[in-house]
């Protein structure tokens, strides 16, 4: 799911299940290897966890507002906040690994 500056509040902010927010751009390389991570771990936790892409070209505020600096950054929300974040291209097993404490 595609999530902008516009929807980022009520899709994110206010969920009630963990959220992943991917902030990629489609320039960048190593971003491509992280999407399609990204959308496995979305369809295997569906209802448990959501993953969401957020393309920082077209909705830079949202990486500014949150201080990223460097693509591709998966941050992890619980509750409206982030708690954990991972920079950079790194295997699904990472991913899952800060996801086990979120869904407690």
């Amino acid at each position: 799911m595609d999530v902008t500056q516009e929807n980022f509040e009520e899709v994110v902010l206010k969920s009630d299940v963990p959220v992943m927010v991917d902030l990629w751009a489609e320039w960048c390389g190593p971003c491509r290897l992280v999407g399609p991570i990204i959308d496995e771990i979305g369809a295997e936790l569906a209802g448990k966890v959501k993953a969401v892409k957020v393309d920082v070209d077209s909705n830079p505020k949202i990486a500014v507002d949150y201080g990223v600096r460097n693509i591709p950054t998966v941050l992890f929300f619980k509750n409206g906040e982030v708690v954990d974040k991972q920079v950079g291209a790194v295997p699904k097993s990472v991913f899952m690994s800060k996801l086990q404490p979120l869904l407690g």
